[in-house]
């Protein structure tokens, strides 16, 4: 079996636990609970006839006055940097996310999840722009939440 621990790093608020909860368990709660310190999940599933278990760390939110510790970092071998999109100063924070990630673990890999896309307007997500590694979620409405995992996951594999 192939073990991979990816963390899931963003502000507070933005729906890190929601997606987890979303592709761990298939549910989803209105209910805002703070993660404080790190919550770990196991999801297992099967790729081409072989078993993987994908380790995932939902660390407390941080923003640049509130840093986490880099101990949760280590061993990481991907990670979903989560944004809100409908606030736009999280989805600027993702690039000092993915610096302090990629500081403690440089060889591993990343994709980014601009989460509560279910309160845009069709309009407003089709002004946005994305790559194979950006996606638009919703944990609420199920978007793109497995998609975002696998895809994850197929960068670590490679």
């Amino acid at each position: 079996m192939i073990r991979k621990k990816i963390l899931l790093l963003g502000d507070f608020s933005v729906g890190k636990t929601s997606l987890v909860r979303r592709y761990v368990d298939g549910s989803f709660d209105d209910k805002y609970l703070t993660t404080i310190g790190v919550k770990i999940s196991k999801k297992l599933f099967n790729i081409k006839g072989e078993d993987h278990e994908m380790i995932i760390w939902d660390v407390e939110g941080s923003t640049p006055s509130k840093k986490i510790s880099l101990g949760y970092y280590r061993g990481a071998s991907g990670a979903i940097l989560v944004g809100d999109i409908t606030r736009k100063e999280t989805i600027e924070g993702l690039a000092a996310h993915k610096e302090v990630f990629l500081s403690e673990n440089p060889d591993a890999k990343f994709v980014i999840a601009y989460n509560k896309a279910d309160m845009l307007s069709d309009m407003a997500r089709e002004r946005i722009t994305l790559d194979s590694d950006i996606f638009l979620t919703s944990a609420k409405n199920d978007m793109n939440v497995e998609r975002l995992f696998m895809k994850l996951m197929e960068k670590m594999l490679k």
